[in-house]
């Protein structure tokens, strides 16, 4: 026994432990990963990637001059004048021939913006090279990127980092090389100073991210917090508890929420405690006669009369209904009752009803008619119908006026075939009208027992009418009486003429 409690705590353990880690280091972990996305965005396009961009800047560098040169090709003060200010703008050493008998000669354009410059002084060899690399290619551009030394004042060479671009054009027949060389600054200094830089940005980041992840937590904890705690009180019975949600929208409508939920909890507890003492009042009044009168006719036996035993059937088939009622409205509301749908005659079922209230009729008074104008056919489960027929009606009996009038109406509109039972009593507030469904409930607060049926029947109309998906509905005034309707889509009409 005390291993499998030590198990069963274990085991709550385990199961609690994936809450053990608050709010605060959960966003932080979340800015965390934010910020590392970031940071190797940033060093990727930053650091490893700063030479391949700045190759590809120079390129479009080339091609930019190259289509410039090309479209001042054959006017020598356009060419010179655009070779000088591309050479200035791009820092580039320019030089232009023309091909004649198959060579690059001679030179029609010539600029060097620096002495270590790799086209100025080529041998005829190496042009030629060039121009047979430039011709041979698919787009008739030939590049070639090197290293080469840099002397500078007779101090040990630097290596420099150039780019030779070499262009072969035809225009109107005519033959030309363009040849362009930039050298390329290298940028280790620059990286090295990117990733020092890079380093105390995490850093500051990541100070940055646990100070903001404390904040918010806290300001969003606080509320989470007297929830949770308002939450206990609420689960242990005080529906007064108050929710406050703080200065955000999610958690102000969560707080919302849980009041909304609290407020409906104390009614339904209620509404419960009202329920159990009304029904335990219904069966105490039955039990009490059957238990009276069966002492009478033992102890008595000239009151073993048929009266006195028809008193405990009755009584027996009141008990016999209120237990069937409960089971009806537990199915109804556990869903666990669904329509049998079939097509039927609802005008004819609703006078089947109405001739089993003749003998009420005849011995109290009672006067219950029923209006309408053609017989009706609706698709749903007639059973269930039958009992919203029987419910209302034994509704209207038991609170109709001192006429004891009650009137059935059938009506259609539109498809749609509407029921309702009229009585002239009270009537009821506009307040109470949308509680009246609810189970034993009182207009009155006062619980007196039903004339005809158990006091659930309003209930069982709601819950069999729900599963119809039909409409349903109350008008009442005070003083006036009270109109009690439900609504079927129409399969067939006959009309039938009235005499």
């Amino acid at each position: 026994m005390k291993s499998h409690t030590k198990c069963k705590c274990t085991s709550n353990k385990r199961k609690n432990s994936r809450y053990e880690m608050g709010i605060s280091w959960r966003l932080f972990g979340a800015l965390l990963i934010f910020i590392a996305f970031i940071l190797i965005v940033i060093w990727v396009f930053q650091v490893a990637l700063l030479n391949w961009f700045y190759e590809q800047s120079k390129m479009e560098e080339f091609g930019t001059t190259d289509t410039a040169l090309t479209a001042a090709l054959g006017d020598a003060e356009s060419l010179g004048n655009t070779a000088s200010f591309y050479a200035a703008e791009y820092d580039e050493c320019i030089s232009v021939y023309k091909v004649e008998n198959g060579i690059a000669t001679p030179l029609i354009q010539d600029i060097c913006t620096t002495p270590t410059c790799l086209i100025h002084h080529v041998s005829g060899e190496t042009l030629s090279d060039y121009f047979d690399k430039a011709v041979n290619s698919e787009e008739g551009v030939y590049i070639e990127q090197f290293n080469h030394p840099k002397k500078n004042n007779g101090e040990r060479p630097s290596r420099r980092f150039g780019t030779v671009y070499v262009s072969v054009k035809d225009i109107d027949g005519e033959m030309y090389v363009i040849m362009l060389n930039a050298e390329h600054i290298p940028l280790n200094a620059t990286v090295n100073t990117l990733e020092m830089q890079f380093g105390w940005i995490a850093f500051v980041l990541l100070i940055g991210a646990l100070v903001v992840a404390l904040v918010i937590s806290r300001s969003v904890c606080r509320p989470l917090k007297e929830m949770g705690k308002s939450a206990e009180k609420l689960a242990r019975g005080n529906y007064k508890a108050n929710f406050k949600g703080g200065n955000y929208r999610e958690s102000q409508e969560l707080a919302d929420a849980l009041n909304y939920a609290a407020y409906e909890l104390s009614k339904a507890d209620n509404l419960q405690k009202e329920l159990v003492a009304n029904i335990s009042h219904d069966l105490r009044t039955p039990l009490t006669m059957i238990k009276g009168y069966s002492e009478v006719m033992r102890d008595i036996p000239d009151e073993n009369t048929p009266e006195n035993v028809q008193v405990i059937i009755d009584e027996t088939e009141r008990l016999t209904e209120l237990v069937n009622d409960m089971l009806d409205i537990s199915k109804l509301h556990s869903g666990a009752r669904k329509p049998v749908l079939e097509t039927f005659n609802l005008t004819q079922t609703v006078s089947e009803v109405m001739r089993r209230y003749s003998k009420l009729t005849e011995r109290d008074g009672y006067n219950i008619t029923f209006d309408f104008d053609r017989e009706i056919y609706v698709r749903a489960d007639r059973t269930m119908i039958l009992q919203v027929i029987y419910n209302l009606i034994n509704n209207a009996v038991n609170y109709t006026g001192d006429d004891k009038y009650v009137k059935v109406l059938q009506s259609q509109s539109d498809g749609v075939v509407r029921i309702s039972v009229t009585d002239t009593g009270a009537g009821i507030d506009k307040e109470d009208m949308p509680l009246v469904w609810d189970r034993y409930y009182k207009v009155d607060k006062v619980h007196r027992r039903a004339r005809i049926g158990t006091g659930l029947g309003l209930s069982i109309v709601k819950g069999v009418l729900e599963a119809h998906n039909a409409s349903y509905g109350l008008n009442s005034k005070l003083g006036e009486g009270s109109t009690f309707w439900f609504e079927l889509d129409v399969t067939k009409s006959e009309f039938i003429p009235l005499e």
